[in-house]
């Protein structure tokens, strides 16, 4: 019997505020002394009023305006009750039956398959739990516990840890252009949860779901859940039932693990907040903060398609780095008083340089476009020395790397180095020349045959004439001399 997965993500991300959720101690990711950013209200003490965090609710209807979802006009604050040393008060402020946003979808990349998206709510986290096996005892930071936590909540239309991975992957993009979150997987500010199930191909209804948690990474999201549905799968085909639970990603063994079995939300005996009122949205701040978003990264990859004609393996690393796409647009405006056909091939020749050798250096260097020297004006500048013919390609990676070490411009390094190609056929002929009288063992190869060694030469001659020659002219000399 064939099975088909049905999968859907709950995806928790903290929120970029400047303040927790309920009151007004430092939201500080980064903070490394434990217990330092709490105060009587995050920690729970008796007595003590929540205060709801403005800039957290915007956040959240800000990506929900950008997922096109419905923003509910009035939303309730919840209590979600469950014991655990990490939960101050002994539950947590939640949103159950009127979230912020209802509904919304994201698109996958690369792919005509929209996920939809069932609600995104807001609510409380949790502190932080640290164990210490070789002692025998757990220690508890609160600097978390009240940090404005978003949950995403989607539709089981995935099929596969691959989809699944891709759509994570975009969410997480999305979060990054909407300046919501910073969304570090690594510092738990984008927690991902799976729910399997399998059911027979053609069935109805669904199976039993199994919750996959600690999915933090994207890897980790694939791994874990192509894993799962080998697990189930195997279960199923031995005749055995499937178990309601909740269960854990080990990375170091490849596996899910049994934590337990999974809670339903009765057993949270929600209840409506008591001390927070039911929270209005009007549409006047609904429209004020969808004028203020930004082009989105779907939109942007259908903008750079059509305005500039880029591959999809270059629009998507531009995408990725909003920082690199901006220079690139930058480095083309620089270029628009140029007739239309010339601009075009200038277009493409700057992406491929700044997606190549460019990317290459700010790679090298662990930099970021804010930190180097190069300015879209000067890079302009040498796409054009390129495209004239002023400079060959091998004389423009040494200016390239000349420019990032000094900043200067580059019409003023190609004089200093004498970079400008060389129009003399007769220099370069003495070059080849001397190249093959050099080189006798390459000369042999390539008569047997073997093109590699025509390269060889090539690369031989251009280092002598310092790049200054034209690949072209050299290779026609070239076959001719050793013809």
């Amino acid at each position: 019997m064939k099975y088909e997965s049905i999968i859907g993500l709950e995806v928790h991300i903290e929120l970029k505020t400047k303040t927790k959720m309920f009151c007004a101690c430092k939201n500080d990711p980064d903070e490394r002394h434990p217990n330092v950013n709490i105060c009587p209200i995050c920690t729970g003490q008796p007595g003590t009023l929540p205060v709801i965090n403005r800039s957290a609710v915007n956040a959240v209807i800000k990506v929900g305006l950008a997922l096109k979802s419905k923003i509910n006009e009035i939303t309730k604050w919840d209590r979600k009750n469950y014991f655990y040393p990490d939960l101050p008060k002994g539950y947590q402020i939640s949103q159950y039956d009127y979230p912020i946003c209802l509904g919304g979808e994201l698109t996958i990349p690369n792919s005509a398959k929209k996920i939809s998206i069932t609600r995104v709510h807001l609510e409380e986290d949790t502190g932080r739990l640290a164990h210490f096996g070789h002692i025998g005892h757990s220690l508890v930071d609160f600097n978390r516990a009240g940090v404005p936590l978003m949950e995403l909540v989607t539709e089981p239309d995935m099929t596969s840890g691959e989809e699944a991975g891709a759509f994570a992957q975009e969410l997480h993009l999305l979060l990054r252009y909407l300046g919501v979150s910073d969304a570090d997987m690594e510092k738990g500010q984008m927690r991902i949860e799976a729910n399997l199930s399998l059911k027979s191909v053609g069935a109805k209804e669904l199976g039993v779901k199994v919750e996959v948690k600690n999915l933090n990474s994207f890897k980790a999201v694939r791994d874990a859940i192509d894993y799962e549905i080998k697990r189930q799968t195997g279960i199923l085909e031995n005749g055995e039932k499937i178990i309601q639970q909740t269960r854990g990603w080990n990375e170091t063994k490849g596996e899910t693990v049994l934590q337990r079995i999974k809670e339903e939300s009765h057993d949270y005996r929600y209840f409506p907040e008591p001390d927070l009122p039911p929270l209005n949205t009007n549409m006047e701040m609904i429209k004020e903060i969808e004028t203020g978003l930004p082009e989105l990264p779907g939109d942007k990859r259908k903008r750079l398609k059509s305005e500039y004609g880029l591959a999809d393996e270059q629009i998507n690393i531009l995408v990725n780095n909003e920082k690199l796409a901006g220079f690139f647009e930058d480095v083309v405006s620089e270029l628009q008083e140029l007739e239309i056909g010339e601009k075009k091939q200038l277009t493409t020749l700057s992406a491929n340089y700044i997606l190549g050798d460019f990317l290459g250096l700010l790679n090298e260097a662990s930099a970021e476009v804010d930190d180097v020297k190069i300015d879209a004006e000067n890079f302009a500048e040498l796409m054009s020395l390129i495209h004239k013919g002023t400079i060959t390609t091998r004389a423009a990676k040494d200016v390239l790397k000349e420019m990032w070490a000094t900043g200067k411009d580059p019409n003023t390094i190609v004089g200093e180095k004498d970079l400008r190609q060389t129009q003399d056929t007769g220099e370069i002929e003495k070059a080849v020349s001397k190249v093959i009288s050099e080189n006798q063992t390459a000369v042999a190869d390539y008569k047997k045959g073997k093109e590699i060694a025509l390269q060889f030469l090539l690369g031989q001659v251009m280092a002598a004439t310092r790049g200054k020659a034209s690949p072209e002219i050299i290779a026609e000399i070239l076959k001719r001399l050793l013809n």
